[in-house]
């Protein structure tokens, strides 16, 4: 994975089912601020609380750094109802692919977080998941996927090993159990086939012309 591939996504919009997956821009970071003070998602997420302009620091580093690939999860009907205009009041939560490892650029961390609690329990992380996989794999060339979960994080763990993710490693010091997904050909193949629905468009194009999106 070549120097500034992880920005491929800053002009991206992915769209499933439920959800759009948009690249996170500074339109966001207010609501996201908000959710991050939840001493619950400070927990689930293993962060400490940041100050506003900090936010707007992180969610530069984000979009700018090599070794990182976000999107922001909105609820897609609401958005098709609302408007870009509003767009910060359909946010759902985030989803992030991380390289941890310099050496191998193939292996990729994941994490999701639905911040909002009405629409946990739903199946969107689930669906989430599988679209960010199916980029991460088609569009960054990942073979790998691992995941790091608070061991209290009972609902988090059972979905992914759903998503047949297998234990690899508990950590007590940290609380937190490691769950990895070996890319094969297998599991390219349903993957693509889960998420055969996604569509990729243009993010500024679809806003300005968001008719072109079949609710």
């Amino acid at each position: 994975m070549q120097s500034g591939i992880m920005k491929i996504n800053e002009n991206t919009l992915l769209e499933g089912h439920r959800v759009l997956l948009v690249p996170y821009n500074a339109d966001h970071v207010p609501r996201y601020h908000e959710w991050m003070k939840s001493p619950e998602l400070q927990q689930l997420t293993a962060s400490e609380p940041l100050t506003l302009e900090q936010e707007y620091d992180m969610q530069r580093s984000w979009r700018e750094d090599d070794d990182k690939c976000t999107f922001i999860i909105l609820d897609k009907q609401r958005w098709l109802d609302t408007g870009v205009e509003e767009e910060e009041l359909c946010m759902v939560g985030d989803v992030n692919i991380f390289l941890t490892d310099p050496t191998d650029t193939t292996l990729a961390e994941l994490e999701i977080m639905i911040a909002e609690p009405s629409y946990r329990g739903k199946g969107i992380g689930k669906e989430v998941t599988r679209m960010m996989m199916c980029y991460g794999v088609t569009k960054l060339g990942v073979k790998k996927f691992q995941v790091k979960i608070g061991l209290d994080n009972e609902v988090s763990i059972a979905m992914f090993k759903k998503l047949n993710f297998q234990e690899v490693s508990v950590c007590k010091v940290f609380k937190e159990v490691t769950l990895e997904m070996t890319v094969d050909e297998s599991v390219r193949t349903r993957l693509l086939d889960d998420v055969a629905d996604m569509k990729e468009r243009d993010y500024r194009q679809t806003c300005s012309n968001r008719q072109q999106l079949v609710s």
